[in-house]
């Protein structure tokens, strides 16, 4: 199904920055994870954090971070999910269709695992897959000085995990793909391998995962450089 290109919010951004529309836009600079003040509108934030040392290397955790790439952007694109009632054969909410990471140097990096989670409005990690425990979606960064663009899950080891990183097996509703050629989903610059897209897609057939896009609060990414995990 594609993507809406309204939202029944549009207009109404209570960040002080303007827009309206289906994908809503989080800056992140040196590993900060940007609140969102509301869910689905194109809003656009930036901030700065104080970089440190660990395992991560961007997005926000229990550990501090060092930056593989000083200015990612994360956005989240949704699309209309029909749920008709008895009385309002009209009733339906926008669903999560995907999480697009921007501006991502593969080349910087490389041979790292890529991360992204939705925090609801409430603090609370929503599921991204089929089952409840699945609330991350990681894939594994190509290693090489030339990468190009594969939506093979195999090459991009996309799997789900839990809360706590570890590893779910089992059937994938997921998608994903590195993009390193065309614009950019986020602000139509040219994608090369120093500004390259990451997109995950949720369920492209709508069928298992439909995550109402307004009890999204935050998005976070994380990148691990931990060939164990």
């Amino acid at each position: 199904m594609p993507q809406s290109l309204t939202s029944p919010l549009s207009g109404r951004v209570n960040s002080g920055f303007g827009g309206g529309g289906n994908r809503h836009k989080n800056k992140i600079i040196l590993g900060v994870v940007i609140a969102v003040t509301v869910p689905f509108l194109l809003s656009t934030f930036a901030a700065s954090v104080t970089v440190g040392t660990g395992a991560l290397q961007f997005g926000q955790g229990s550990q501090q971070a060092i930056a593989c790439d000083p200015n990612v952007f994360a956005s989240i694109g949704e699309e209309w999910h029909s749920q008709p009632t008895p009385t309002d054969t009209s009733a339906g909410f926008f669903r999560v269709s995907s999480v697009a990471i921007s501006n991502l140097d593969l080349v910087g990096c490389r041979s790292t695992k890529l991360r992204v989670r939705l925090i609801s409005t409430t603090g609370v990690e929503l599921p991204v897959g089929p089952f409840p425990t699945n609330t991350v979606l990681q894939i594994t960064l190509p290693n090489t000085d030339s990468p190009v663009s594969t939506s093979d899950p195999t090459v991009l080891a996309l799997t789900y995990l839990a809360s706590d990183g570890s590893t779910i097996s089992g059937g994938m509703a997921a998608t994903a793909s590195i993009n390193v050629s065309g614009v950019s989903v986020y602000d139509g610059s040219n994608l090369s391998p120093t500004n390259s897209d990451v997109i995950y897609y949720l369920d492209q057939s709508a069928t298992q995962v439909n995550l109402d896009a307004s009890t999204v609060g935050r998005t976070t990414v994380e990148t691990v450089n931990n060939p164990s995990h």
